[in-house]
C-alpha cells in the first residue's frame, strides 16, 4: 500500500491516479507550448512593418551609401566611375558646393527650430479647445483636421495664391482693404526677410490637425478622477493644467515633438512646388532635400545627391537622439 501512495505521487500519474502510457509528455509541456506559440503572436504581427522599413528605408539607404562613393550622372554612357570620399570632401571644402549645402542645412535648422515648438504648442491649444463634450464637436475635430487630408503640392499651390504678389493676392487685397488703400503690393515670397516664414505658416496650417489629433487622444486618456481630486483641493484651472495635463501627457507631447522635428527636416514639397511656380527666394527657402532632389536632377549628379542625402541622414539622426535624451519621459529608465 505504501509504494502504490508513493507513486500516485510522482508527476508521471495524472490527477487520477490513473498511471501516465509510456512515452507520454508531460503535463508541465502544454503550458511551454503555448507560452512558446504565444511568443511567436508579436514578432509575427510586426514581422509586416519590419519588412515595409527594410525594403523601403534600409534598401534604400544602403543603395545611397553606395552610389555615393561613385561618379554617377544621368544619362551618361559613361560606366559609373569608384569615386571614393570625394564628393563627401567636395560636399565640405568646396566653397561652389558647400555654400549651398550649408545654407540648406541652416534653413532645415531655422525651420524646424520654429515648426517644432509652434506647431507643438498650437496643437495642444486645440486638443484643449476641442476636448469638450459640447453638439457638433466632432464636426469642429473634422474641420480642423481637414487640412492634412490635403496633398501639400495642392496645399502649396493655394498658398501661392493667396501669398501672390501682385495686388490680386487674397492676402495683398484684404490689407489693402483694411488699410483704406494704404497697403500696397508686397512680394512675400519674393523678400528673404518672409519668404521662409510664408513656408512655416503653410507647414504649420497643413500639419497642425494631425498632432492635434494625438494629443486629443492623450487628453482623453487622462482619469477623470484626478480633475475632481484637484477641484476638491480648489486647485484652479492654470494648476490643473500645471499638475494634472501636463504629466497626463508628457509621453505623448515627447512623441508628438519628436514626430514633428523629423517631419520638419523633410521638408520639401512646398518649397519645391512654390519655387518651379515662380516668386519663391530660392536662396532663403533651400533646403537639404531641396538640395539634394535639384542636384540629382537638374545637374544630373547623382552620386553627389547621394552623399547630401547620406549626410544630411547622420545629422537628422544625431539630432533625433539628442532631443530623445533631452526630453525623455520621466518613466523611462
Amino acid at each position: 500500500m505504501s509504494t502504490r501512495t508513493e507513486l500516485s505521487g510522482t508527476a508521471a500519474e495524472p490527477a487520477t491516479g490513473t498511471p501516465a502510457p509510456p512515452g507520454a509528455p508531460s503535463t508541465a509541456a502544454g503550458p511551454r507550448r503555448r507560452r512558446k506559440r504565444d511568443g511567436l503572436h508579436g514578432p509575427l504581427m510586426a514581422a509586416p512593418a519590419l519588412l515595409g522599413l527594410v525594403l523601403f528605408v534600409g534598401v534604400p539607404f544602403v543603395h545611397a551609401v553606395v552610389l555615393s562613393f561613385f561618379n554617377v550622372r544621368l544619362g551618361s554612357p559613361a560606366e559609373p566611375r569608384f569615386f571614393g570620399v570625394e564628393h563627401y570632401r567636395r560636399l565640405f571644402t568646396d566653397p561652389d558646393l558647400s555654400g549651398p549645402f550649408l545654407r540648406a542645412l541652416l534653413n532645415n535648422l531655422t525651420f524646424a527650430a520654429v515648426v517644432v515648438p509652434l506647431q507643438t504648442g498650437l496643437a495642444l491649444g486645440l486638443a484643449l479647445l476641442l476636448n469638450r463634450k459640447l453638439r457638433a464637436i466632432g464636426l469642429f475635430r473634422s474641420v480642423f483636421f481637414l487640412p492634412v487630408v490635403f496633398p501639400m503640392a495642392l496645399v502649396a499651390v493655394v498658398w501661392r495664391l493667396i501669398l501672390a504678389r501682385s495686388e490680386e493676392g487674397m492676402l495683398n487685397a484684404l490689407l489693402q482693404h483694411l488699410s483704406f488703400g494704404h497697403w500696397g503690393a508686397f512680394d512675400w515670397l519674393g523678400d528673404a526677410a518672409t519668404a521662409m516664414a510664408s513656408v512655416i505658416v503653410l507647414s504649420v496650417w497643413q500639419g497642425v490637425g494631425f498632432q492635434m489629433v494625438i494629443l486629443l487622444a492623450g487628453l482623453q486618456q487622462i482619469p477623470q478622477e484626478l480633475y475632481e481630486a484637484a477641484r476638491l483641493d480648489r486647485a484652479g484651472r492654470r494648476q490643473q493644467f500645471l499638475h494634472v495635463t501636463l504629466p497626463g501627457i508628457r509621453g505623448t507631447l515627447v512623441f508628438v515633438a519628436m514626430l514633428t522635428s523629423v517631419l520638419s527636416f523633410r521638408v520639401f514639397d512646398q518649397v519645391y512646388v512654390l519655387v518651379r511656380g515662380g516668386g519663391l527666394d530660392e536662396d532663403a527657402t533651400r533646403t537639404v532635400m531641396y538640395e539634394a532632389v535639384t542636384t540629382a536632377f537638374d545637374q544630373n549628379n547623382v552620386g553627389r545627391a547621394a552623399a547630401i542625402t547620406v549626410v544630411f541622414f547622420v545629422i537628422v539622426v544625431a539630432l533625433t537622439l539628442l532631443q530623445r535624451r533631452v526630453v525623455r519621459p520621466e518613466n523611462e529608465d
